[in-house]
């Protein structure tokens, strides 16, 4: 596995100008997803467990409620990032953001494609977490977002290298490592959930 700190070969804005924003995954089952407001009893929820230990502990963003209206306001009113939350069984169980690479940080590290999505995940109560949830959740996350843009060949992920549960969930749903990343608040590993074995390389 390699270590990428440094720029890599990306696609050009030409390729990118026209990439749709990213979609609502296609969940299906005991799983269901829609965009997340940003007031009222969504903003409340995800403010809220922004602020549990388990959450903010890796996304150090235990912001104040007016601030999580302005960047869940600012997803919205974009087409870099979806904010969306995910049921299981009708009641809340994780946030979720839904990211165009093309219009991340990540072109810096990988020869991405224009259509690559990435996935930010944040499952709300510890007591449902260590569950073989997660891992369930994501697999169903990647296949949903594959399903939801035929064109997307990969569905990446960035989590922390220290966050062990987390990488043991991503790499159960069928996520691989393919590098380590230097990201300024952690290392991370780049992770990637290909449409066919061979989307795989980069």
């Amino acid at each position: 596995m390699t270590s990428l700190q440094q720029p890599t070969d990306t696609a050009t804005d030409t390729d990118t100008a026209t990439v749709p924003g990213p979609p609502l995954p296609r969940l299906d089952g005991r799983w269901t997803a829609r965009v997340a407001r940003s007031k009222g009893a969504d903003l409340d929820l995800v403010h809220g467990w922004m602020r549990s230990p388990h959450i903010e502990a890796f996304w150090h963003q235990a912001w104040p409620v007016e601030r999580w209206e302005e960047e869940i306001s600012g997803h919205l009113a974009g087409d870099a990032i979806l904010p969306v939350l995910v049921d299981l069984d009708g009641e809340p169980f994780a946030y979720i953001e839904v990211y165009r690479v093309a219009r991340d940080r990540l072109i810096d590290f990988y020869p991405y494609d224009p259509r690559d999505l990435g996935l930010h995940i944040a499952i709300g109560e510890r007591s449902r977490t260590g569950r073989g949830l997660g891992r369930e959740l994501l697999r169903a996350l990647a296949e949903g977002l594959l399903a939801a843009d035929p064109a997307c060949r990969r569905v990446v992920a960035e989590p922390d290298l220290t966050n062990e549960p987390s990488l043991r969930a991503f790499t159960a749903a069928g996520f691989h490592g393919v590098a380590e990343i230097e990201l300024p608040e952690k290392k991370a590993l780049l992770m990637i959930h290909p449409r066919e074995p061979g989307d795989l390389a980069l």
